[in-house]
């Protein structure tokens, strides 16, 4: 009789999943910054996250999703392009950054102009050349389809579509991208050696890059003034732009070095298309910016074959299994039975 009455009640309503998924942090890796009392993980959640992701309602005329410009198969970044592409074929100002490991990290955005992960889809949802989407609007068209009402009852008690459930669902969604399986992460937990090569580069690693691209993570998630000159075009001065400080202008946030493979090009303007040209730069320039990051002050000695080594150590942060993870791709047994109204 019990049995019956379940099935009944199963066939008729939506059941709110409440069970909690453990965010497993790698052992090398230091805790989250991410508060997860305040918005817990659940398979519900993640799943609904994901099918927003995809989903190109979250834009104005429905063409472009988050995934149009973070790809999976790109470690979540945007190789086709040097600046992201949006609605009515509009081209932003920046190079789309790769999602992963979002967990470790306080600022979003190349400029820190997003201090919070469960804010930070707001900004490409409502900029004109992006999704060009309001929020409110956006809450309406998944208001009104059967499929998305079924999973925000599953991911949330109330079950309510809200602004905030929304970018809860997405952030929960990036929390889950973690990127902890490369080589090198195997190398510290035992499973494997680096080459004589990749030992070497390490080395250098150590020597000349680690102060900013702090290793496990591969970042420090500061903002640097890495010696970019100013392209006349975008005229770009990231943090400075938003802080209004002199102090800050031509710094940007330290991307990770991790899956570089997959997250070409490079720098928050996409101009370096290979690891070669961005380690070019760091050799024998003459950096001239007030606000150049210490950290360039000493030699870049990159000599004779230690680009080769160096690449070769920095070929050990990719993580395949990561990029190919299924888990991750659109989820087509949700988006290709939507029905739009």
């Amino acid at each position: 009789m019990k049995s019956m009455l379940l099935l009944f009640l199963v066939g008729f309503a939506v059941v709110f999943d409440s069970t909690k998924v453990a965010f497993n942090t790698p052992t090398h890796f230091p805790e989250p910054i991410y508060n997860f009392d305040k918005n817990p993980l659940t398979n519900a959640k993640i799943n609904l996250g994901r099918a927003l992701f995809y989903d190109g309602l979250l834009s104005k005329d429905g063409t472009i999703s988050c995934a149009s410009c973070h790809s999976p198969y790109n470690a979540f970044a945007h190789t086709d392009h040097d600046l992201s592409h949006g609605i009515n074929n509009n081209i932003g100002t920046r190079n789309a950054p790769a999602l992963f490991n979002l967990a470790w990290q306080n600022s979003f955005m190349w400029d820190g102009a997003i201090n919070h992960l469960d804010v930070q889809a707001l900004a490409p949802i409502s900029h004109p050349d992006e999704m060009g989407e309001d929020l409110i609007e956006v809450i309406a068209k998944l208001t009104r389809s059967k499929i998305y009402s079924k999973l925000f009852e599953k991911a949330f008690q109330d079950g309510e579509i809200t602004g905030e459930h929304t970018l809860k669902a997405l952030s929960t969604f990036q929390l889950a991208l973690v990127s902890a399986n490369a080589k090198y992460d195997k190398v510290k937990l035992g499973r494997t050696n680096f080459t004589n090569q990749e030992l070497k580069g390490y080395s250098i690693y150590k020597s000349l890059c680690s102060d900013c691209h702090k290793e496990p993570l591969f970042s420090s998630y500061n903002f640097e003034n890495n010696g970019l000159f100013v392209d006349t075009t975008l005229n770009d001065f990231g943090k400075g732009s938003i802080s209004k400080q002199p102090s800050d202008s031509l710094k940007f946030k330290v991307p990770s070095l991790r899956n570089l493979s997959y997250t070409y090009p490079y720098m928050h303007d996409g101009r370096f298309q290979t690891i070669k040209e961005v380690l070019k730069h760091y050799s024998g320039n003459k950096f001239q910016s007030k606000t150049l990051s210490e950290k360039l002050n000493k030699p870049y000695d990159l000599s004779g074959n230690k680009k080769a080594d160096l690449t070769a150590f920095l070929l050990t942060l990719n993580d395949s299994s990561f990029v190919f993870n299924s888990e991750n791709k659109f989820p087509r047994d949700i988006l290709l039975n939507q029905h739009k109204p």
